[in-house]
């Protein structure tokens, strides 16, 4: 195995497990993600042996029916199932987020009603924050959730790039509830909308128009979700109380950005192994392209960047699962990750010259694949106002 992104410190657990996820990859992702990726078909059979495998609840815990594992071994498995195809990891991403979000914060009862059913992957989950024309601007969205008599809610809006929006059947909604707080954050709420898997009206009040036409990162359906006079109760709000909206999912997007830089450092190294290969093969000039003082500079630059990341992001994981907050890391591993991502990814494209450019080369999937990273979970400059926030709060003048 390579020195490249080892981990320090794993059980014997968490290193057989891992272990069983890369053989996984390597005997069933790998050999089928080019063909899926250029139909963009969904992976239907690696989904059905992922939850074979207990992945879809890797974090959930025992009592619910999951293998209750840490978030550094979930962010391994994921960077794993990312070198893969990182179209997967995203299968699992906003399904784990959902479930974290309903371990941390939901109800009893609501605990009861879906995290075992989710460990199974029987209840896949989606979440939505963003709306047309909004972005990162959480504070201003418009889609919003009416009381009417006792517990009966009524919800109008439009949400925008969920992830999973097609074969979800549970989805984590923001939306704005006028409860008369003096900050746009205390007046929005994360309701539980179940719906059925499909696109079209899934659900009374619920239209998931179909899938959205991207670049890259196929074969995953991401949609818009339609919202028009959704019937809801109390029941169905996260932690049952209005108004926690913001926070709940901030935390949740907390341990999504360790997951996006999990996903950033397993494509990253997919990377720097096809160029790392390619170079060894391709030859101009009488030797192997390696053997040119240029390439030679590519990979060691390519390499030192592909274990910065995960060491980075391996951090972040770990403080999480200490109870430690970890904005300040997570802000720092998901920047770092992604951005070193689409430069190993870059690189290596030039690694391939024109070869690269073919879509008979995995690089160039890898190629429309990597600028996803850039902005899922907040964007670069997200990410540094986060970042720059959190070190002016440590490092303030005194006096």
């Amino acid at each position: 195995m390579s020195r490249l992104q080892t981990t320090d410190g794993l059980t014997e657990e968490q290193t057989e497990l891992i272990k069983l996820v890369r053989e996984f990859v390597e005997e069933q992702i790998i050999p089928v993600a080019q063909e899926l990726e250029a139909k963009d078909e969904y992976p239907t059979e690696i989904v059905e042996a992922m939850k074979e495998m207990g992945i879809f609840g890797l974090m959930i815990p025992e009592e619910y029916g999951g293998l209750g594992e840490s978030l550094l071994t979930y962010a391994l498995c994921v960077e794993e199932i990312a070198r893969g195809w990182m179209s997967v990891s995203g299968i699992i991403n906003t399904h784990f987020i959902v479930a974290y979000m309903l371990l941390k914060h939901g109800t009893d009862e609501q605990k009861q009603r879906y995290l075992p059913r989710m460990a199974t992957g029987e209840i896949r989950g989606a979440f939505s924050m963003s709306e047309p024309g909004l972005g990162s601007d959480v504070a201003g969205i418009r889609t919003k959730a009416v009381q009417g008599e006792g517990d009966e809610w009524t919800i109008t809006g439009q949400k925008m790039w969920l992830t999973n929006g097609g074969s979800a059947n549970l989805v984590a909604v923001l939306v704005k509830t006028d409860l008369g707080g003096e900050r746009p954050h205390q007046n929005m709420t994360t309701f539980l909308v179940e719906k059925e898997s499909g696109f079209g009206e899934t659900a009374q009040g619920v239209t998931v128009p179909g899938k959205i036409a991207k670049m890259g990162y196929k074969g995953v359906d991401t949609t818009e979700l339609v919202l028009e006079g959704h019937k809801t109760t109390t029941a169905q709000i996260l932690g049952g109380e209005p108004g926690k909206g913001f926070y709940q999912m901030m935390d949740g997007v907390e341990v999504g950005r360790v997951n996006v830089a999990a996903r950033a450092c397993g494509l990253a190294r997919r990377a720097f192994e096809l160029g790392i290969s390619y170079a060894q093969q391709r030859e101009t000039f009488g030797k192997k392209i390696a053997e040119h003082q240029g390439i030679l500079f590519r990979l060691a630059d390519m390499g030192t960047k592909v274990e910065a990341a995960h060491q980075m992001m391996v951090k972040a994981a770990k403080l999480k699962d200490r109870g430690e907050r970890n904005d300040l890391e997570a802000g720092m591993a998901k920047y770092l990750a992604a951005e070193y991502c689409a430069d190993v990814v870059e690189q290596s494209f030039r690694i391939h010259g024109g070869y690269g450019y073919s879509k008979e080369y995995e690089i160039e999937r890898l190629y429309r694949e990597a600028p996803m990273l850039l902005i899922g979970e907040g964007t670069a400059e997200i990410q540094k106002m986060i970042i720059g926030k959190a070190l002016l709060k440590d490092y303030k003048l005194k006096g």
